[in-house]
């Protein structure tokens, strides 16, 4: 209607036309709200992307409100659906734009139920709103779910039956009408029960039935049945009946419950399924598995004897293995330690000659040669506790380049003429965390390896290098990740092939002949690298050479520079009175340590084991410093003795003199304050040296 058209309208005719308006809203508001299905007008929101995001309620009626359980009328969706599935935005926000209706089945998790929609645009196309009608079919849907499920039982059933069939397990089929209480069965079900055919189709009373179960089965089969009628559907249950033979046999009865409208149970058919022969089966599988369980555990018992036995041997072999093992090793440091007795004995013997001719002049020569052939076995000695890790180490920075350096004379004079001897060191090296002196006996050990390997002579580099050690590189070397520095030394020899290179780090193993070597060469050095955190690898060809490289940890710091030790001699350092108590049980070593006091001035105080030690130290005499040996008899050792000789004098100071670090030396891995150690052999110089250090503290 025009606004012409209005112009022409009376106000008599404007006044019915606004009522007749009124009265349709009246009626479409009426029908809104009385109508069963829910309804409701909606304007969706789109993003920047013209993408649904929202709707909101223009109109609901109470019916819509009832399904969402709230007053919908102007909110958003999101406000009380937060998580409603995005498949409501897509769906509104297609009809919205596109103008076309949809109808569709769906689940809204929001709300738990199903709904069938129909969704309608409506207005303006600019408003993008769309009406949409409701209508909860949640109980359509779940009988529908509960008819598939029961579908799906019988057809197992089925199933079963027709298998049955094909198997020629039938024995016959029943039929039991619930309210009458009328039971039925087929001929083959009579036959097989010893029934008259004729009596059971016109009804057999339950009681006759029942009493050919097995009695065993009997309340079984009634609770199977009571449970069946009361919940309607599928039954299955296996007992025992005594069939026409008197003999009783497993069967199996399938069966199908129907209820009326009322829930009131109508109908009981079903079929009866031989399986006493499956059950025979299943019998025969159980009595095999027990059998090998029974079988299993009679095999733990053999396997256990057995591997006792196996232990046992293996015991014996070890054994065995321990002294052919110690028979070589001794057979080695005989050979090594016979060579340097031979010098040390020889050179006395030759001074004691050229005093008593008077040849002086030739004393120094054999004393520096017996002196030479104690530092050799002493690093003889250092290397087999290197190996077992009972080596006392004293790591600290140290400049591997220049390490290597002060050693290539005594390399070269070593290995000899026919062995050309280079260095290739790396400018910028980092310092390494090592002990000096075992690295030292290390090179010196691997050159003389080398120098072995090549009896015609040949080439050795002796190399050092920077390494990063990553995670995967540090898993197939084991050791840790982190910076290492490497010393390698290279030679020109025979190699070895790769049998004889994974085994040359194990103890006793050697390729020389018997005498010639102990067998614990690269053994002590791979106990030494990892005595100081590091590792030891080897690379070897027949024909071509070996390398060997011992793998340090970097040094975070300035390498410490060697400083030549106070030239203390023997002159007389001691103060008045100043008084130094001696115990060990070597005669030999008492008489040196006392000797070198009284050079020194000091009072000596001698005891031969722990108990005459702790004589003098509980008694009042001056005691300003203990030197003990840590291997004592009579059931104290070393340190026990200083530690208890420290409650009544707290202050003592005390230097350990020792073959090798015992276990018993350390508290907590580490010597407390006022402790030192001096190991075996030691030099004079060394032993005044640190006396006077200790003392003076």
């Amino acid at each position: 209607m025009t606004g012409g058209v209005l112009t022409t309208l009376s106000r008599e005719e404007l006044e019915a036309e606004v009522l007749r308006l009124r009265a349709s809203e009246e009626r479409f508001r009426t029908l809104l709200e009385t109508v069963e299905a829910a309804f409701a007008i909606v304007q969706v929101k789109f993003d920047a992307d013209d993408r649904p995001v929202d709707y909101r309620f223009l109109e609901a009626n109470p019916a819509f409100e009832r399904e969402a359980g709230v007053n919908l009328r102007g909110k958003w969706v999101t406000e009380f659906a937060p998580n409603l599935e995005r498949f409501w935005f897509e769906t509104y926000g297609r009809v919205a734009k596109t103008r076309e209706p949809e109808n569709f089945e769906s689940y809204a998790e929001a709300f738990s139920r199903w709904f069938d929609v129909r969704a309608v645009p409506v207005g303006d196309p600019a408003e993008r709103q769309i009406a949409i009608i409701f209508n909860d079919v949640t109980a359509r849907r779940e009988a529908e779910e509960r008819l598939r499920a029961s579908e799906a039982v019988a057809r197992a059933n089925i199933e079963r039956v027709q298998l049955a069939l094909a198997a020629g397990a039938i024995i016959g089929t029943w039929h039991w009408d619930l309210p009458t209480d009328r039971f039925t069965v087929d001929e083959a079900f009579a036959r097989s029960f010893g029934l008259d055919p004729a009596l059971g189709r016109e009804g057999i009373p339950l009681a006759q039935i029942v009493a050919t179960v097995h009695p065993d089965d009997q309340d079984g089969l009634a609770a199977a049945i009571n449970e069946a009628v009361a919940r309607g559907g599928a039954y299955a249950h296996q007992y025992r009946v005594r069939r026409a033979d008197g003999r009783y046999y497993w069967i199996e009865a399938n069966g199908r419950v129907d209820h009326g409208p009322d829930g009131t149970p109508l109908s009981f058919p079903g079929v009866l399924l031989d399986v006493e022969e499956r059950r025979t089966v299943e019998q025969e599988r159980d009595r095999a598995i027990t059998q090998l369980r029974a079988l299993n555990e009679t095999l733990e018992q053999r396997v256990g004897e057995r591997t006792a036995e196996l232990m046992n041997a293996e015991e014996q072999l070890r054994q065995s293995q321990k002294m052919e093992a110690v028979g070589q090793l001794t057979g080695g440091l005989a050979h090594d330690f016979n060579n340097l007795l031979a010098g040390i004995s020889g050179s006395l013997e030759l001074m004691g000659t050229r005093i008593v001719q008077g040849r002086f002049s030739d004393v120094d020569r054999y004393m520096v040669t017996a002196q030479g052939a104690t530092r050799r076995a002493a690093a003889l000695t250092h290397r087999l506790l290197a190996f077992s890790r009972r080596q006392t180490l004293a790591p600290k920075g140290t400049d591997v380049n220049a390490l290597v350096d002060g050693m290539l004379d005594m390399v070269r004079r070593t290995v000899g003429p026919a062995v050309h001897v280079e260095t290739v060191g790396l400018p910028d090296l980092w310092p390494a965390l090592v002990d000096p002196s075992q690295l030292e006996n290390a090179l010196l050990n691997l050159c003389i390896n080398a120098r072995d390997a090549m009896p015609d002579g040949g080439r050795i580099v002796i190399e050092t290098a920077n390494r990063r050690i990553d995670h995967q590189a540090a898993r197939r070397q084991d050791m840790p990740a982190g910076e290492y520095l490497s010393l390698s030394v290279s030679d020109t020899g025979t190699g070895m092939p790769p049998e004889v290179v994974a085994k040359v780090f194990e103890p006793f193993f050697t390729t020389k002949p018997l005498g010639q070597g102990t067998g614990l060469g690269l053994s002590m050095i791979y106990g030494f690298a990892k005595q100081s955190g590091g590792q030891v690898r080897i690379h070897s060809e027949e024909g071509r050479g070996t390398t060997v490289s011992i793998y340090l940890p970097r040094h975070r710091g300035q390498a410490e520079r060697d400083e030549a030790p106070p030239q203390v001699g023997l002159l007389s350092v001691a103060e008045a009175g100043e008084t130094v108590l001696v115990v060990d049980d070597e005669p030999s070593v008492r008489m040196l340590v006392t000797d070198v006091l009284g050079d020194l001035g000091y009072t000596a105080v001698e005891a031969a084991d722990a108990a005459g030690g702790l004589r003098v130290l509980r008694s009042d005499a001056r005691v300003d410093l203990l030197v003990t040996d840590v291997g004592l008899p009579g059931g104290l050792n070393g340190r026990q003795m200083a530690d208890a000789a420290r409650v009544g004098r707290p202050d003592l100071k005390v230097l350990f003199i020792t073959g090798f670090a015992e276990n018993a030396l350390l508290s907590d891995g580490h010597l407390e304050p006022g402790m030192a150690v001096l190991t075996k052999p030691f030099a004079v110089e060394a032993l005044a040296a640190r006396i006077r250090e200790l003392i003076m503290r």
